[in-house]
């Protein structure tokens, strides 16, 4: 398909070549023409068949005028790359990982086309989640790649609203308050969302507020994450080699040697915080063991990007050494649970662990767990082995959480808060109220 001007935006251009049904795989995912669906074969697979797979890419290189067929040397890897960052840094696009399919025979992505401004179009009616606050909120600012794997939007009475999926679960439940970012186009490095502090507020709630099944209540939690600080421990088997808090609110990259020069200049620079893995010659470890690890931390180049976003804790893994995890959100407690490549994986939930953390100052529950831990080479967890006689791992934690726990531990039982969640669907909207009393 030829395209009519030279000028046209990534949006006008790929709505343009979605509706030529020209390229095998790329199609609208909803009627609604919102969302769509793009193929994401790796070169690497043996039915990959570069004039199919990688046609779409390549038509992108050439519109830009990056490509010249007959001219320069085809380079499908490039091609991808590049329509891959122009998604990531437009504020057009936004990515829906849990309807995304990479690990079958024809994988896919699928990605969100957002209204002007930045927020998601317009899509059938469903479930909000409302955070009721006293002053209205400035109209976020976000890029789409900041917006890990949830959409939101701010209505103009200043109420957040968390718009839940089509399996009805909470993808996030803080609001940002008042603190709107403005940021340059995202990075691969920067598919989260900034802030300052950690804090939260109570608030008188009107008497015409229902709080449902839970005790009648006149305060009001209203919740923020502001700290997307994370500490950062790293251990050669089982010995603390160092003991990191991150100082910027764009999580951290734990790797081996540094960010490749190539990355930063397809990417941009990476604001996300570099945590070393130390030179096991330096350290105490046996020396039979250093060898080992010494053997081992090449694989780790790349490394894996762990940042905390207001609706949890992700991370990605980029190294070709194989990591393992444990933590609130693992599958298994007691055989391994694996992080796979380049795919956002999410390991903590703001929602579930507010939900536990009511049920512990309840005595209903055991402590909410907010604690993280990654492996490095070795399977983990397993029920046989000890933690400390795996050869690398880490211990990340988020300081909202582990901060969260402990103001509300301190606190009297008379002003501590609640939160409360509305589900408007009638005239008489629903309310809820998550009483985080003791």
């Amino acid at each position: 398909m030829k395209d009519n001007g030279k000028n046209m935006r990534l949006r006008e251009w790929l709505i343009a070549q979605i509706d030529s049904g020209k390229y095998a795989g790329l199609s609208w995912e909803n009627r609604e023409k919102t969302m769509f669906r793009i193929p994401w074969k790796h070169a690497a697979k043996q039915d990959y068949n570069q004039d199919e797979d990688a046609a779409l890419f390549k038509a992108w290189a050439v519109y830009k005028g990056k490509y010249r067929q007959g001219t320069d040397r085809a380079d499908p890897s490039t091609w991808k790359t590049r329509l891959r960052c122009a998604l990531n840094k437009s504020a057009d696009f936004q990515e829906v990982p849990q309807r995304s399919q990479l690990d079958i025979s024809e994988p896919y992505k699928v990605y969100q086309i957002q209204a002007e401004g930045g927020s998601p179009m317009v899509s059938p009616p469903g479930p909000h989640m409302i955070f009721l606050g006293s002053q209205p909120d400035t109209p976020l600012n976000v890029p789409a790649g900041l917006r890990p794997q949830f959409s939101s939007r701010v209505e103009a009475d200043g109420d957040w609203r968390e718009r839940m999926d089509s399996r009805d679960q909470i993808q996030c439940s803080v609001g940002l308050g008042t603190h709107a970012h403005t940021q340059r186009a995202p990075t691969d490095c920067e598919e989260r969302v900034k802030t300052e502090s950690f804090s939260w507020s109570v608030s008188r709630v009107p008497n015409s507020v229902s709080t449902g099944h839970f005790l009648p209540s006149t305060r009001l939690l209203r919740f923020q994450i502001t700290d997307f600080r994370l500490q950062v421990r790293l251990y050669y088997q089982g010995q603390l080699v160092r003991d990191i808090t991150t100082s910027t609110p764009d999580g951290c990259w734990i790797l081996q040697g540094s960010v490749p020069v190539e990355n930063e200049y397809i990417y941009g620079p990476c604001t996300a915080e570099q945590v070393h893995f130390p030179p096991p010659r330096l350290t105490r470890v046996p020396t039979g063991i250093a060898e080992a690890m010494t053997r081992l931390l090449p694989h780790l180049e790349r490394g894996v990007l762990v940042w905390v976003a207001p609706d949890g804790v992700f991370t990605k893994r980029f190294c070709q050494c194989r990591v393992y995890w444990g933590g609130p959100l693992a599958q298994h407690r007691d055989s391994p649970n694996k992080l796979d490549r380049e795919r956002t994986c999410k390991l903590l939930d703001t929602p579930i662990f507010l939900r536990e953390l009511q049920q512990h100052m309840h005595g209903g529950g055991p402590k909410p767990r907010f604690e993280i831990d990654l492996c490095f080479g070795e399977e983990f967890p397993e029920s046989s082995q000890n933690k400390a006689k795996k050869l690398i791992t880490a211990r990340v934690e988020p300081l909202f959480a582990r901060n969260l726990l402990l103001n509300i531990k301190r606190s009297e039982p008379e002003v501590i808060p609640k939160l409360q969640v509305v589900k408007p669907g009638s005239e008489d909207s629903q309310h809820s109220t998550l009483d985080l009393s003791q």
